[in-house]
Formats: structure tokens, C-alpha cells, sequence
């Protein structure tokens, strides 16, 4: 579904993803796992158009969205719920939620609404209320099912765990895999390697704007010095 071919990219002069080449096949959850500053951030907003490549090609679908606006990308169905939520605070649950119909999934609105509330049964409970009065939780849960409300077929969550307490991780992450196994294609970019290595059928490990590993998390896992080196664990 997604095909990423020696993808260089950064801001103004400074080169922050250095030949980035992966795959994402349909129905895959796809981890991609590294420090901050490992340029993770920068991956993802490289593949949805937010900052222009350097150089290297992305497909999404067969089609090749290089250099495409990032209107036509989520138009396209590749949709990231972005590190740290980036909810609208003075609006409500509601107007957050039909924003991200605003391009994609319009004519489906009221069915979508419906799912992300079967998905998120506080979302429905707080629709009236200003989005910036949720806790760190439940904003996530807006995050996500704004995101969800676009029809992805692909979806990019950033750091989703981040800020969450031990027990909201935990639902988190249930959360993604469930989502997958209704043939939600996802990548997973994540600094929390466990939870992400148990859940993902691939991994990747970013450092300094280079993948320096790829494979099966069992691999990863069983590579110590990989793991201390560059995962910190």
C-alpha cells in the first residue's frame, strides 16, 4: 500500500531523513521505533506533504504522492493523527470529530460519527463540551477518532502512548490492534517499544534519519546490542 524509495527530507538546508526506504503492505501494522531526534516526527510529515522532500519517491496506492499537496494525500486516504494530538481546544468533541470529514468520508458523516462513538462510547458522553477541557486521555481519543472520521486507508498515529498513564497505554494499544484486525493499515511510530513490538508484524528502527534495522520484532528483540544501542533498553 505504501512504498517508500530513498526518501531524503528535512527543513530549509538541514537533511534530517537520509535515504529512508519500507513498505507497508494492506492490512499490516508496521512499527517505526527510535529515540527523539531520530527523525520520526519528520518521517511522517514528509510522507503526508506537510514539509517537502528532498529527494526519493513515496507510492501510496500505486501512486506516486512525492511531491502531491497534502490536501490530495488525505484525499487519498493517508491520514495521520499527529504527535501530541493537535485538537482544536475551543471547539467542541463534536465540531473536532466533523473537521476531519472536512476533506474525506463528507457523504458518510453521520454513519462515521456513529462508529467513532461506538469506538469512544466518553467521546459521546462529552460531544457538547470544549475538546480542550478533556484529560490528556480522553484528547487522544479525539485525536484518533478524528482521524478515523476521514475513512484512512492508511493511518499514521505518533506517538499515541505519549503523556498516557501505565493503564490508558494499555487500552491504547488494544485499541490499535483492534483497529487492525478490522483491515486497518497502520504505522505505528512509537518511543514505547514494547507495547509497539508486541502488536506489529514488522519493525523498523530509526537513528539519526536512517533505518539501522528491519525485520520481525522477534529479531529485534533478540538483538541485545541493538536494543541497547539504539532503543535503550
Amino acid at each position: 500500500m505504501l512504498e517508500i524509495r530513498d526518501l531524503r527530507g528535512g527543513y530549509d538546508q538541514v537533511e534530517v531523513l537520509r535515504g529512508i526506504s519500507m513498505t507497508i503492505g494492506a492490512g499490516e501494522i508496521v512499527a517505526v521505533l527510535g529515540s527523539n531526534g531520530a527523525g520520526k516526527s519528520t518521517l511522517n510529515n514528509t510522507l503526508c506533504g506537510i514539509i517537502p522532500s528532498f529527494g526519493g519517491a513515496v507510492h501510496f496506492d500505486g501512486r506516486d504522492v512525492t511531491r502531491s499537496r497534502y490536501t490530495d494525500i488525505v484525499a487519498a486516504g493517508l491520514i495521520q493523527v499527529p504527535e501530541g494530538r493537535r485538537i482544536f481546544p475551543n471547539l467542541t468533541v463534536l465540531e473536532n470529530l466533523e473537521l476531519g470529514s472536512y476533506l474525506r468520508g463528507r457523504g458518510r458523516r453521520a454513519q462515521n460519527l456513529e462508529r467513532a462513538f461506538a469506538i469512544f462510547p466518553r467521546l459521546r458522553e462529552r460531544v457538547a463540551q470544549r475538546a480542550g477541557t478533556l484529560s490528556g486521555g480522553e484528547q487522544q481519543m479525539l485525536a484518533i477518532g478524528r482521524g478515523l472520521m476521514a475513512e484512512p486507508r492508511l493511518l499514521i498515529l505518533d506517538e499515541p502512548s505519549l503523556g498516557l498513564s501505565p493503564l490508558l497505554v494499555e487500552e491504547m494499544f488494544d485499541l490499535i490492534k483492534r483497529l487492525n484486525d478490522e483491515g486497518l493499515t497502520i504505522l505505528l511510530v512509537e518511543q514505547n517499544v514494547g507495547q509497539s513490538l508486541e502488536i506489529a508484524g514488522r519493525a523498523f528502527v530509526l537513528e539519526n534519519g536512517a533505518i539501522v534495522f528491519s525485520g520481525a520484532p522477534a529479531e529485534l528483540l533478540a538483538n541485545s546490542d541493538l536494543k541497547r544501542a539504539y532503543l535503550g533498553i
